[in-house]
């Protein structure tokens, strides 16, 4: 994986949550100057979920940026999509939802501003980002880290459940 790419993470837990990451995974690849890389769709526990929220679906895709995109512009654009999908302005913090899309890097930027956050602070403590991050870029060494992916997931303390979907 190289420091070009942008690393968006995709979740979904309310409709055909394997549908919809799907079809917002073609949707990605038109912000992609090159063919999405694409992890696997897993099902996981809600982490930080109101109580009965249902299982969610995740996965991990790399996008090529184009030529003068920003974390900003790239930003704007997954705010859009989700939108796009159905995402109403959230009520409650974490609530179910039709689509999730967290840009987790974008390349090798740091940012720290009211809207974005990058790399996005919360990945490596969630075993739904590294799990899907580590079968597309295992080597990966977020900006701001000393570790790889792998690693990173290899001593990641959490009680979260991951089964790989068909």
């Amino acid at each position: 994986m190289n420091s070009e790419v942008a690393i968006v993470a995709l979740g979904s837990n309310v409709g055909d949550s394997p549908g919809i990451l799907r079809r917002a995974m073609e949707r990605l690849s038109e912000l992609s100057v090159r063919p999405l890389v694409r992890s696997s769709l897993w099902q996981t526990t809600p982490v930080d979920c109101p109580p009965g929220s249902p299982p969610f679906v995740n996965a991990v895709v790399a996008i090529t940026p184009a030529a003068g995109e920003t974390p900003e512009s790239l930003l704007a654009k997954l705010l859009a999509l989700e939108k796009e999908f159905g995402r109403r302005p959230k009520q409650v913090l974490n609530e179910p939802r039709r689509l999730d899309l967290d840009l987790i890097t974008f390349g090798n930027e740091s940012r720290l501003t009211p809207t974005l956050t990058l790399p996005h602070p919360r990945a490596v403590e969630r075993r739904f980002v590294l799990q899907p991050l580590s079968e597309i870029a295992p080597d990966l060494i977020l900006p701001n880290h000393n570790q790889s992916v792998a690693q990173l997931l290899a001593k990641l303390a959490s009680s979260e459940k991951l089964v790989r979907l068909p």
